[in-house]
């Protein structure tokens, strides 16, 4: 093979004003060609979501003068054989289409949003081709997994966090084998489950901490807000209704805005509680990981939502969720990125605790476990820098 006659460039020291050439084949990346002018941040994004380690660099060395050189991520030649070098390129691309398929579920919400007031008729289309298009990829695989997947942003939206709940609730299903129409309903129900916060101002909706008891109150409102936007327009079905208003409810009778206990809440209600809080978790200062957030379910949630369901959660999860940064028992350190059966052996991106020596890792084919979840706090800069252990966390179907 051939010597690239350009640089390489770790994907963590990509800015705007250069411009790159991506070490893969045109049939493995979004863009149009492999050398790319980067112009905007969501480029960079992007870049950074096809699961490369570098880049190589055509034009703009002079952009980096001012770089940490500690940044810069030197990738090893590692001659993998033949079947593991497929099996990693075909993981990749796995990953890759998720992350897309995340993002156009992304606008197609916001398109149906959109149509809610002004042509509810049209809302209600293409609410149904999403849900369609998730189905569609649910059963796409015997045994969907969950891959971690991104917006690129580092507070959740409506939007955003309406497709992770979504996923959630639907692999959950998936797995308790309800059938497609059960299926159906859970994902229209998720994907709006929050649409009545868009009557709640955006300095209350947005605010992290410090809300005053009518500003809480206030939010409280948002699932009669959504039920009530819905059933004005007369176009969804009274299941749909009842998970917009009672995605809030607890199987021990704690939630809102009804009280609903028991039994008195659907399975297909409970799903999306379920999904719902734990996704929201993801999004706490004070929960550092995926996996944390699954222990804060099990600690601070126990009788809120069925064992039985919290199990189930747990089976699609993994105990090391991904997103979760990981100990290696190897030494290295690691992000989840995929689900797999064996729950301590999932498929990783690694790295040294300096953050070098980047690779996508299929454990179960090796004799090395997760040993533990570590605080992304407790990482090196350049770990940090590798893992992009500060970007947000969704999940999409695989």
């Amino acid at each position: 093979m051939a010597k690239s006659k350009y640089q390489r460039l770790s994907v963590n020291r990509l800015q705007i004003g250069l411009k790159v050439k991506l070490p893969l084949s045109w049939t493995e990346h979004p863009f149009l060609f492999n050398k790319i002018a980067i112009t905007s941040a969501a480029q960079i994004e992007m870049i950074k979501n096809l699961g490369v380690p570098y880049v190589e660099l055509v034009s703009g060395a002079e952009l980096l003068q001012d770089s940490e050189p500690e940044a810069e991520l030197i990738v090893n030649e590692v001659e993998l054989p033949s079947p593991q070098q497929a099996a990693v390129r075909q993981v990749r691309k796995a990953l890759r289409q998720s992350q897309n398929q995340f993002i156009d579920a992304m606008n197609q919400s916001r398109t149906l949003m959109s149509k809610l007031v002004s042509d509810p008729e049209g809302a209600v289309r293409e609410a149904a081709l999403l849900v369609e298009m998730m189905l569609d990829q649910l059963y796409a695989n015997e045994q969907p997994r969950l891959a971690l997947v991104s917006s690129g942003e580092n507070r959740s939206s409506i939007t955003q966090h309406g497709i992770s709940v979504a996923t959630l609730a639907l692999v959950m299903g998936h797995h308790l084998e309800l059938d497609k129409p059960q299926l159906r309903t859970i994902a229209t129900g998720a994907v709006l489950h929050d649409v009545g916060k868009l009557r709640v101002p955006e300095d209350i909706r947005t605010k992290r901490k410090g809300l005053t008891g009518a500003e809480k109150n206030f939010l409280a409102m948002h699932p009669n807000f959504g039920y009530d936007l819905l059933k004005k327009s007369g176009m969804f079905s009274d299941e749909v209704l009842n998970i917009v208003l009672h995605h809030h409810e607890f199987y021990d009778g704690s939630g809102y805005p009804d009280g609903l206990k028991g039994d008195k809440i659907s399975l297909a209600i409970q799903l999306v509680s379920l999904a719902n809080d734990f996704d929201s978790q993801l999004w706490r200062d004070d929960i550092s990981s995926p996996q944390i957030a699954l222990g804060h379910l099990f600690k601070n949630r126990a009788g809120m939502h069925q064992q039985t369901l919290i199990q189930t959660l747990v089976k699609v999860l993994g105990i090391y969720p991904p997103g979760t940064i990981v100990q290696l028992s190897d030494g290295l350190i690691a992000k989840v990125m995929l689900t797999t059966s064996e729950t301590t052996k999932p498929q990783v991106w690694s790295c040294t605790v300096e953050g070098n020596d980047a690779q996508y890792r299929f454990l179960m084919d090796e004799n090395v476990v997760v040993e533990a979840a570590i605080k992304p706090s407790d990482l090196s800069r350049g770990a940090s820098k590798t893992l992009q252990a500060d970007s947000g966390i969704s999940f999409y179907i695989c």
